[in-house]
């Protein structure tokens, strides 16, 4: 428990440390030195994660640690959601979206430049809005259902901040309930609440990735609950929040059941899609040309393409070719972790099966899409709270190294990420040999 303690103190002080680098109204940090540092002290308090993730799976605590977890997770989140974002300002165009919706606009007809959306600007959110003289909104339906909600209450940074730390807060609490169900310890819940990437992308930055963590963890409580229409309705959410989640569907799905929970997922979808149409084919926002922007058109920004093309030039195809590929292998995956003998529907054993096919799901695609925001990996998290496979959870806190660039390229500094995630990955599946399994405990077990 002391120990457990001083890691808390430790992550606290190091979270402090490195938002005290940070220069007041600078979007970046404030120099290279300092973008550098700060990374650095979150690589430093990465490392305190995984120390204090192994003493929770491998000793034995007081059942009064959850309080202590839980308070060192606030402690991390308090000074950080108080400060201003920086490193990202994805925020500030979430605000943009919720205060054009306030005012009856769709968001997908017009981009913030427009002329039409003139009297909307103001000093404060208009300036810090990335993309906006050329680039229409890229956020799926129901991002904008909770960026409308959120901008008829207060149009304010803060407002966007504290609320993706709410779906934090439903994250927790529905995990909470999956790991009693499962039998596990509530004090792992750790492994997400104290991780560095989920502190500094939330409350920090104020991604909506939030958004899809909570609705994926209400989803698959549902699910191991058997209300399969709802978990089917939150799911369908969960996608057009940002389209990722899609890839866990195979995990959620329940033999007879699964049918119901795929109709509620399509129907509201649908409804979703139906609440824009307005804006007809621009419904699709800025999705088409961020692929070209971000380099995966052309396979210049995907971390392996990029390694191949220091060796070789690669043909025009090689991006459509290499898509296709990741696309069937997921089906082939999903296919089996679908269809695969499960354990009894709400079981522990079945918490587990399904949590454990969402974490290969999610960080197969993932790996596989290789995205160079680090936030785009916090969802990992979430899964390894009950199934914590040694590569997602690398996985899952490393990619800070990725707020960072300092060869100006796209494999070998990011290979720091993407090796040892392998490594680890065939570490595990070794470990899940049935020879290895009958010498050597899973990672679920050892802890009291």
């Amino acid at each position: 428990m002391r120990l457990l303690a001083a890691y808390g103190a430790l992550l606290v002080g190091l979270t402090l440390g490195a938002l005290a680098l940070h220069v007041p109204g600078d979007p970046n940090v404030g120099s290279v030195a300092l973008k550098n540092a700060f990374v650095g002290v979150v690589a430093v308090a990465v490392a305190a994660y995984f120390a204090s993730v192994w003493l929770v799976l491998h000793r034995k605590l007081p059942n009064r640690a959850i309080v202590l977890v839980l308070a060192v997770a606030v402690a991390l989140r308090l000074p950080v959601l108080l400060a201003p974002p920086f490193l990202s300002s994805d925020v500030y165009r979430y605000v943009w979206d919720g205060r054009v919706q306030a005012a009856g606009y769709n968001p997908y007809r017009y981009i913030p430049s427009d002329p039409a959306l003139a009297g909307l600007r103001d000093a404060s959110i208009s300036p810090m809005i990335n993309r906006a003289d050329y680039a229409p909104t890229i956020y799926p339906p129901a991002a904008q259902v909770i960026f409308a909600a959120i901008g008829r209450v207060s149009q304010t940074v803060f407002a966007m901040k504290a609320a993706m730390v709410g779906f934090e807060l439903l994250a927790v609490l529905c995990l909470l309930r999956l790991l009693a169900i499962a039998r596990l310890p509530s004090k792992r819940i750790l492994i997400y609440a104290w991780n560095p990437l989920t502190v500094w992308s939330f409350a920090g930055n104020g991604h909506v990735d939030a958004a899809v963590i909570g609705l994926l963890a209400a989803a698959l409580l549902l699910r191991i609950l058997q209300r399969d229409a709802l978990a089917g309705v939150i799911f369908g959410a969960a996608v057009l929040v940002k389209f990722l989640p899609a890839v866990v569907a195979p995990a959620m799905w329940r033999a007879r059941a699964g049918w119901r929970f795929a109709a509620a997922a399509l129907a509201v979808m649908v409804a979703l899609y139906a609440c824009y149409a307005g804006a007809g084919w621009r419904i699709l926002g800025f999705l088409p040309g961020y692929g070209t922007e971000e380099g995966l058109s052309s396979g210049t920004g995907v971390w392996l393409l990029a390694g191949l093309a220091l060796l070789v030039e690669l043909p025009r195809a090689a991006a459509p070719v290499y898509f296709a590929a990741v696309a069937i292998a997921l089906a082939a995956l999903g296919a089996w972790i679908a269809f695969r003998r499960r354990p009894a529907p709400g079981s522990a054993e079945d918490v587990v099966a399904v949590c454990s096919g969402a974490a290969i799901l999610m960080a197969c695609l993932s790996a596989a899409i290789a995205p160079h925001y680090a936030w785009y990996f916090a969802w990992l998290a979430l899964p390894s709270v009950i199934r914590p496979f040694r590569g997602v959870l690398w996985l899952s806190a490393t990619p800070v190294l990725l707020d960072i660039d300092p060869l100006n390229e796209r494999f070998i500094w990011a290979s720091l990420v993407y090796l040892p995630a392998i490594a680890l990955a065939l570490a595990d599946l070794r470990l899940a040999h049935p020879r290895a399994a009958a010498v050597v405990p899973p990672a679920i077990e050892g802890n009291a």
